[in-house]
């Protein structure tokens, strides 16, 4: 076979010379000649082939394979989340969709309270959304089941504060003066539930002042040389920094989970997917989950990185976030181990006040596991 090669080699050398030295000779010679060449040329492509028909044929399923073979579009997904720690843990999430380096096109909205961004959840402006675990149950029930529940990204971040040294339990607290935020909210139900689990009567045994803001606490808290607070963090770590007499007295996560009978924890922020979404995009849900896993993984073990994408988006400003962020709880607990600590939270609230949660308790259509 090489030799047959070899010859027609020979050949379509011999025609080419012959052709160079025909100076004169006219343009139907020359497309004759050309012919001639194009022939051997073909024979000795065929011939080749013939000699090693394995590697032809794996060449020709390498370029079948490379053209049916396309990427992938990257789908448009919008998403909601809240100032503070339910939306800390995605900035990794956000600066990765930002540089075009996430799995998909994530546009996030970043509001300052949950009514900002409720309307558009039940509408199906948002097809994620990071917001309280109560209200997550509310929403489900006013929207007959529209959205579910597929993780945590926030557990207990409310810390009992005071500008003196005397608290040190829970029990400490009767007869004192509380001040703190959320009234009406989970903060007002936490509270009143580890008060009555100590034997204080929310009602009659302290004093409880809401304020509508935590700048408004952080004032009371600088004036007052005894004053006693629950706050979220990381407006705690805040306060502190402009406080040098204030300090962490009791950390409220794990005060109720020393009473809690139904194995619940505080859970603050989770993540919720509307359903609709979710029954045509499985895979873009679920791929967005791994991410936010990995996301948290780097907030909670790059904390300065994190504190500057946390501000870069306008969620908080880096100095006091850097502080804060080993007491914020951001965490990605999905699967059966989310199911049992949200109902076992949103048991202990609808026991206190139905309203907390909706007027009853989530059905198990709320809890989406992979």
């Amino acid at each position: 076979m090489k030799k047959y090669i070899s010859i027609l080699l020979v050949m379509i050398l011999t025609l080419t010379m012959t052709a160079g030295c025909q100076k004169n000779v006219k343009n139907s010679g020359n497309t004759e000649s050309n012919a001639a060449k194009d022939t051997l040329t073909e024979t000795v492509q065929e011939a080749t082939s013939a000699e090693d028909p394995a590697k032809s044929e794996e060449n020709t399923e390498e370029a079948e394979s490379a053209e049916s073979v396309a990427p992938e579009e990257k789908m448009d997904i919008h998403i909601a989340a809240l100032k503070g720690p339910t939306a800390m843990g995605m900035v990794k999430i956000m600066d990765d969709s930002e540089k075009g380096e996430a799995a998909n096109n994530y546009d996030f909205t970043i509001a300052g309270a949950p009514d900002e961004i409720t309307a558009g959840i039940i509408k199906g402006n948002f097809d994620i959304a990071a917001i309280p675990c109560n209200l997550a149950a509310v929403l489900y029930n006013k929207s007959k089941g529209g959205l579910v529940v597929a993780g945590i990204n926030t557990l207990g971040v409310l810390y009992v504060v005071e500008t003196g040294k005397e608290i040190n339990s829970v029990e400490d607290l009767k007869g004192k003066t509380i001040y703190s935020t959320g009234k009406g909210t989970t903060p007002e139900y936490t509270l009143n539930y580890l008060l009555s689990s100590h034997g204080i009567d929310p009602a009659k045994d302290v004093t409880i002042e809401y304020k509508s803001e935590a700048t408004e606490v952080a004032t009371v808290l600088k004036e007052a040389t005894d004053a006693v607070a629950m706050l979220p963090q990381p407006f705690v770590t805040t306060v502190m920094m402009n406080n040098k007499n204030l300090r962490i007295a009791l950390d409220v996560t794990k005060e109720w989970d020393k009473i809690s009978e139904n194995g619940s924890t505080v859970v603050t922020g989770v993540i919720v997917i509307n359903k609709k979404f979710l029954e045509t995009n499985k895979a873009a849900v679920d791929t967005f989950l791994s991410e936010y896993e990995e996301s948290a993984q780097y907030v909670n073990s790059n904390k300065e990185a994190a504190a500057a994408l946390i501000e870069k988006f306008d969620i908080f400003k880096a100095a006091p976030v850097l502080k804060a962020l080993p007491y914020c709880n951001i965490t990605s607990i999905q699967g059966e181990d989310m199911k049992g600590k949200i109902s076992g939270y949103l048991e202990t609230l609808f026991e206190q006040n139905p309203d907390t949660v909706g007027g009853k308790l989530p059905d198990e259509s709320f809890y989406y596991i992979k």
